[in-house]
């Protein structure tokens, strides 16, 4: 009782003592991995060196295959999941075979016990054992015995700047550990004995006499069956070392930043292999025309995984900026932003598809925008507006939204630049004048294809998805669709000929100002491609266009990744409706419209006013005078439908030589004091400040738009009588320097005022 009393208070002992050493020095078992990069199978597309330029791949705990657990642990410690980290057996066989040959002739290290010694390297003396074995309890206490052999297999040297059996297994035989065969793995397990005299590829035949050395001592041992060891020693040995693969450079570079020894990328390899292909070849052929670079996204619709990832067209091209992750870069969206801008203003009802917009010029504060034609249309529909990508229109339909919401959608939607600059943004922003990247557009458009929800893309697999967020209706998705899908469109690419396979998608192009960036983004319901075309130094080419040299991109990707697609189209949701229109406005019928067509609309949202296109007025028997019910006369007059139309659209047609149905002006000795209608002065932009060359003076312009009843108008300047003229007429003055007051009264007495700056220079 004495004796066994005595030994529990030692061990007691020993092991106080040993807590106390393991606090004072902790151990030191923090390991830098290479980040290896790999793709949704789990196979390596992409490692970096780690910073003591080590190939040190992490090997996880279910790449350990029971083969490559088995073989190591009978080659390297047979006793591992027995011993404490510490064989005393071994070690006591291991110092009399020393002390017999007066030499060390055997080691007794525990795998625990080598994995100790990759951590903390010193010299071998007697101290340094016991320093390994002291680390080795310390590992076996920390650790469970899986733990440590993963720790062994992620350290152990192969030659060179080798460490670890994942980056051996990658580099020489070009696959993950656990797919590793027995004659593969005894292969390794006997390289960090020899690593400097065992080197893979010069001395294969030396390696596989030691090998199979191993493989017939094991047959007798009966560790694996005869076939097992038949077929390891018939496997010949022909590996060398290759090349880490260097896959979807810019994706990785991008991924290295979250951190980690393994990021699992969402990337499909095989589709990646064969877009950046495509896209090389593709920028091949357009660069003679000075266009020397193109990006590729390619995000699934189901999973919300970006499942392609192309930022350049050669990564090894230093002469055109292949490094450049154009993907990620900040570029003007031209045109793409247009189908997001619709969609919300059917939301708040203020569009239908089939809604009439007028195409002619209008100016906000001195912002007077321009289509791509720098030609007007007149009286166009929404979804002709989008499918031609007009410009004017949709500055209109922003102006009507209110900009403010369009930044709070595309910030929902993670465009960073956007919400950065959400102060300095205007009008302009919906023709291009913000920042956008590729991954912000093509995450944006995936909105259309599910329901009008946006998810955040997944570049990483282990992420979760999100709950999204609603951007759009379904119902306003849907019309969307329904109008990038046509294929009758100018911004249909010109000589291409291999649509007979292309799946139905929808697409919009973009332009950037200075034809420096060309996008097109389609999208159906499995995928959604985003494509840039042009130039990281910003140069503008002519011949830069979204249709021209981005959107036949966009049909080859579609038609190598979803080649001859037969699925179903997205179906019209519930909260979609159609009715019967006015083709002429766009609006609820009256009795009196005669051209009608069906639209689509969302009940309880989209408007509900009827058609105003026609008005009845009274007129004198000879259609020279209208009156009112105020001047209206007891006989001699007669009631006659007219076309109602605004004065944007009587300057466009007087501009254009277009006829048009006039009012007769109004009864001159009605006492009526007209209020509604008053002109709108167009020239010069109320609130503008104008500069005039005071050596070489130019006179400033004068229009204004009014509506159709009137004839005539009078131009005052400060107060002071100047001209009158026809209506829609151009009057031309020299302004006096300083504020300028400039009044429009047309022939009914309604008025306008405009305040201008003028400000002579000496240019």
């Amino acid at each position: 009782m004495r004796r066994l009393k005595i030994t529990g208070i030692s061990v007691a002992v020993l092991f106080l003592l040993f807590l106390l050493l393991n606090r004072i020095f902790p151990l030191p078992d923090r390991i830098e991995y290479s980040t290896i990069i790999t793709d949704d199978k789990g196979e390596v597309m992409h490692a970096f060196l780690t910073h003591d330029q080590q190939w040190r791949m992490k090997t996880e705990l279910a790449e350990i295959s029971p083969l490559l657990r088995k073989t190591i642990v009978e080659k390297e410690d047979k006793y591992f999941y027995y011993h404490p980290g510490i064989n005393p057996v071994a070690m006591l066989r291991a110092l009399g075979r020393n002390v017999v040959n007066r030499r060390r002739t055997s080691g007794a290290s525990t795998i625990t016990m080598q994995v100790a010694r990759a951590l903390e390297p010193k010299r071998r003396t007697y101290w340094g054992k016991m320093r390994e074995m002291f680390r080795a309890l310390q590992l076996e206490w920390k650790y469970s015995k899986d733990e440590i052999l993963q720790m062994y297999l992620n350290q152990v040297p192969y030659g060179g700047n080798i460490q670890g059996v994942k980056a051996a297994s990658v580099l020489y035989f070009k696959k993950n550990p656990d797919h590793l065969s027995l004659a593969e793995i005894t292969a390794l397990s006997i390289i960090p004995n020899r690593p400097t005299s065992l080197v893979m590829g010069k001395n294969n035949d030396r390696i596989v006499e030691e090998r199979n050395r191993w493989l017939r001592r094991w047959a007798k041992e009966k560790v694996f069956t005869d076939k097992e060891i038949s077929d390891a020693l018939a496997e010949p040995l022909t590996a060398t070392r290759g090349a880490v693969p260097g896959f979807v450079p810019q994706l990785a570079l991008k991924l290295k930043k979250r951190g980690g020894p393994i990021v699992h990328s969402t990337i499909q390899l095989n589709m990646q292999l064969k877009l950046e292909k495509l896209v090389k070849d593709y920028s091949r052929t357009l660069a003679l025309k000075n266009i020397r670079n193109a990006a590729v996204i390619v995000l699934d619709n189901v999973t919300h995984r970006v499942v392609s990832y192309v930022g350049s067209a050669d990564f090894r091209d230093a002469t055109d900026g292949g490094q450049v992750n154009g993907a990620a870069a900040i570029r003007q969206p031209g045109s793409t932003l247009k189908p997001l801008l619709y969609g919300l203003c059917i939301d708040e009802g203020l569009l239908t598809p089939k809604r009439v917009i007028t195409d002619v010029p209008v100016n906000y504060d001195g912002y007077a925008p321009e289509n791509y034609d720098r030609r007007f249309n007149g009286y166009v529909t929404m979804e002709y507006a989008l499918e031609h990508s007009l410009n004017i229109p949709a500055v209109k339909s922003l102006k009507a939204l209110g900009k403010d919401r369009l930044i709070r959608k595309l910030t929902d939607c993670d465009f960073r630049q956007v919400d950065k600059d959400r102060r300095k943004l205007g009008l302009s922003m919906i023709l291009g004048g913000c920042g956008a990247t590729l991954e912000e557009l093509t995450g944006l458009y995936s909105i259309f294809a599910n329901d009008g929800k946006y998810v955040r893309p997944l570049y990483v697999s282990t992420d979760s998805v999100g709950k999204g967020v609603r951007v759009l209706s379904p119902a306003a998705a849907f019309m969307i669709n329904e109008t990038l899908s046509k294929v009758n469109r100018p911004d249909f690419p010109l000589n291409w000929e291999s649509t007979v396979h292309l799946p139905k998608i929808a697409w919009k192009t973009g332009t950037s100002y200075g034809r420096r960036d060309g996008w097109s983004i389609g999208y159906n319901k499995r995928y959604t491609v985003g494509i840039w075309v042009g130039n990281f130094s910003g140069l503008g080419i002519p011949e830069i266009s979204g249709a021209n040299v981005a959107t036949p991109l966009l049909f080859t990707v579609f038609n190598t990744i979803d080649y001859d697609d037969d699925a179903s189209w997205f179906g019209k949701p519930e909260d979609c409706d159609v009715r019967t229109v006015c083709s002429e406005t766009g609006l609820p019928p009256t009795d009196d419209c005669t051209h009608l067509v069906t639209d689509y609309f969302i009940p309880l949202v989209s408007t509900a006013k009827k058609c105003d296109n026609r008005q009845e007025l009274f007129v004198s028997a000879d259609e020279k005078m209208t009156y009112c019910r105020v001047c209206l006369p007891s006989a001699g007059y007669k009631k006659k439908w007219y076309t109602v139309i605004p004065p944007e659209m009587k300057e466009y047609f007087e501009m254009n030589r277009i006829s048009y149905q006039h009012i007769p002006p109004h009864n001159p000795a009605c006492e009526r004091l007209f209020r509604e209608e008053a002109p709108v002065v167009t020239s010069p932009a109320n609130g503008s400040e104008y500069l005039i060359n005071r050596k070489d003076p130019e006179p400033l312009l004068l229009r204004c738009r009014v509506s159709n009843d009137v004839a005539k108008v009078f131009w005052y300047i400060n107060d002071k009588f100047y001209k009158s003229g026809e209506a829609g007429a151009k009057e031309f003055f020299f302004p006096g320097e300083g504020p300028v007051k400039i009044s429009c009264t047309d022939d009914k007495g309604r008025n306008r005022n405009v305040w201008i700056r003028v400000r002579y220079v000496n240019l």
